[in-house]
């Protein structure tokens, strides 16, 4: 795949992400649109409103963006300028194309293990050890798992998380484990699309992260022949 090709995934394990991001992004800009058109006519039609929709909406759009990190890297969506690896030969650029890659894997590591510890002790989880890379799990962790949304309300399907990770008390409010949990899958997630772009300019199949210059040229060619 070139940097601006279309993504086409090559096992079962990248057809699965696929479909899980396609649907959970098209879920969430459904959701966000109903839930604000919902408000909208509550508020100027009958004076009243969905006390918990904005904070989803929020929730919604936060998820929305995580996703989209990994998702711009399936799509090669992410701007970068290439104004000087384009004057490089083919060869050069390709090393220039990798070790950007494997930059961006360190990072997107780091990332991971930002994401699991932050979230963990929401989920009663132990953190992990290390400054830089996970050594081991911290059985000393503080807890969590009681914190709350603010105007969130508990869905009777997600009780079973009192017992599971809140020793039994109850939720008045939707408990904030269930948002950040995006946290550490969007950044799996982004950690995947990385390796599966390295592996393809390793091989060929892609030029770099970034956008292409050559969508650039065929924007413009666009703009010509529209200006016949």
């Amino acid at each position: 795949m070139s940097a601006s090709g279309a993504y086409e995934p090559r096992t079962a394990l990248g057809r699965f992400v696929h479909s899980f991001e396609e649907t959970a992004i098209a879920v969430m800009l459904g959701l966000m649109t109903l839930i604000t058109f919902v408000n909208v006519v509550l508020r100027y039609g009958f004076n009243s409103s969905l006390i918990w929709g904005l904070e989803v909406v929020l929730i919604l759009f936060a998820w929305l963006v995580l996703l989209g990190m990994s998702y711009a890297v399936k799509v090669s969506a992410h701007l970068g300028v290439d104004a000087v690896t384009a004057l490089l030969p083919p060869d050069a650029r390709r090393a220039v194309a990798l070790l950007a890659a494997v930059a961006c894997l360190a990072y997107a590591g780091l990332l991971l293990k930002g994401a699991w510890d932050y979230w963990a002790p929401f989920a009663a989880l132990p953190e992990t050890t290390g400054r830089w890379f996970p050594t081991g799990l911290n059985e000393n962790t503080r807890i969590r798992s009681f914190f709350e949304t603010d105007q969130v309300p508990m869905p009777g399907f997600l009780r079973f998380l009192e017992d599971a990770i809140n020793e039994g008390d109850r939720y008045s409010k939707l408990p904030r484990v269930v948002p950040y949990t995006m946290l550490p899958i969007a950044a799996a997630l982004l950690l995947y699309r990385l390796v599966e772009a390295t592996i393809d300019i390793w091989n060929g199949r892609r030029n770099s992260l970034i956008v292409s210059h050559e969508v650039g040229d065929a924007l413009d060619e666009l703009a010509r022949q529209d200006g016949r």
